[in-house]
């Protein structure tokens, strides 16, 4: 199997600043520079009466600062050929630009102010709030982001990872500018912020283009406190099977979606297995449901698996798309195998398959600015350091046999089980 030593990916300059400010930044020999900004703040910190404010603000930070009118940063994107994009989920918002090295130190101003400074003017605001009522139609109106909805609303009973990272219409409609603006106060202060650069710079030419531009308060103790971040705490498991079926008129093929609960990133030296055992049941064409009920059977049309970790729990899930007639041969096929690796039925071949799969899929993605400087905003951010994004390869190497069998008895067991089945149909 391809190995990947933690030496053989240089660790990348981590500076901290007495504000709580971090800075992750590497040197790589390609033509680009990639700048990543990621915040600590998301859907899950929301109080109800506010839900979808992280997302509404991720669009409103592009609408220019006293010193830039709306659209101007992204012009200046555009016109030099780089890409410019962002995202908000339950626990993050980011950031991020990719451009050629020549035109970082022209660039990297502008995103740190825009970020850090948003003039956020009413009227932007307004026109942008149809925007966002737009985009929770989209979604409302796409069966494939229901279906995801119903599962985090039925995974997640108490936690805010159930709540919609848009936001309800009825919330959006209600929020005032002058809320957004606490809410940024509040949240975008520099103990929350990781800012992650990657690319064909020096190091100090890198940090010192960020700090050069960023206000004097996000390097120094004198920035306001942050909010405090919630306290949250893992679900206990369910006693006894939960199933629930969805009528969905817009359906072409029905679903079958199995879900557990199972350990998060604060856990996540237990979170290796289980991406080994999504891995093992149903990740490429040899994987073992694929291979058996679409290749073979021919039961269904696709099957997925993957282990999904928020911060304090995660989600192991297996999907299939497939017709009426097929669920419950489908759904039996499952639990066998399953039960097949609960008996400790699983082969070198197997575990071999997957990290070869983990180590070519990591070398491959981080030969890319932007992939890597999301790998370190990713992990500094939810864990407070990168070297469990760097060594992950060789934490999948290091899973054994042993450890899938007992992750799948642990968790996969059919009373902690949620099965949702959706069709055209009424059942």
């Amino acid at each position: 199997m391809p190995s990947l030593a933690l030496t053989e990916m240089p660790l990348p300059l981590v500076r901290s600043f007495p504000s709580g400010l971090t800075i992750v930044a590497e040197q790589i020999p390609v033509p680009s520079v990639s700048l990543d900004l990621w915040i600590r703040v998301g859907s899950a910190v929301e109080p109800d009466e506010v839900n979808g404010m992280a997302h509404f603000l991720e669009h409103m930070i592009f609408k220019g600062t006293e010193n830039l009118p709306p659209g101007a940063f992204d012009r200046r994107v555009e016109a030099v050929g780089a890409n410019l994009n962002a995202a908000t989920s339950q626990e993050y918002t980011h950031y991020y630009f990719t451009a050629a090295p020549q035109d970082f130190a022209e660039l990297a101003p502008l995103q740190l102010e825009v970020v850090t400074q948003p003039k956020l003017p009413p009227q932007e605001f307004e026109q942008e709030r149809q925007v966002v009522l737009e985009e929770i139609l989209r979604s409302q109106d796409n069966p494939e982001r229901r279906i995801a909805r119903h599962k985090l609303e039925t995974v997640f009973a108490t936690l805010p990872y159930r709540r919609p990272v848009l936001g309800p219409s009825e919330v959006i409609e209600q929020l005032q500018v002058q809320q957004m603006r606490s809410f940024h106060d509040q949240w975008y202060q520099p103990a929350q912020m990781t800012i992650a650069v990657v690319g064909n710079q020096p190091v100090e030419t890198l940090v010192e283009t960020i700090v050069q531009h960023l206000p004097q308060a996000f390097l120094e103790n004198s920035a306001p406190s942050p909010a405090p971040y919630p306290t949250l705490t893992p679900e206990p498991q369910i006693s006894q099977p939960l199933r629930q079926h969805y009528q969905d008129q817009q359906l072409e093929q029905d679903r079958l979606v199995m879900v557990w609960r199972v350990p998060g990133l604060q856990d996540v030296e237990d979170t290796y297995a289980l991406d080994v055992l999504a891995s093992v049941l149903a990740h490429g064409r040899t994987s073992r449901l694929v291979r058996r009920l679409r290749e073979e059977q021919q039961w269904v049309r696709s099957i997925t698996a993957s282990n999904s970790n928020y911060q304090v729990q995660g989600l192991f899930s297996i999907q299939a798309r497939l017709g009426s007639t097929h669920r419950e041969r489908v759904e039996a096929a499952i639990w066998e195998e399953i039960a097949k690796i609960q008996r400790g039925e699983i082969t070198e071949t197997e575990l071999n398959r997957v990290r070869t799969q983990v180590a070519s899929r990591f070398v491959f993605a981080n030969e890319r600015t932007q992939s890597r400087a999301q790998l370190y905003g990713y992990y500094q951010t939810h864990l407070g350091e990168i070297t469990p994004g760097l060594r992950y390869p060789q934490a999948i190497a290091a899973v054994t046999a042993e450890a899938v069998q007992t992750a799948a008895q642990t968790y996969l067991t059919p009373n902690q089980s949620i099965t949702l089945t959706f069709s055209n149909l009424d059942r």
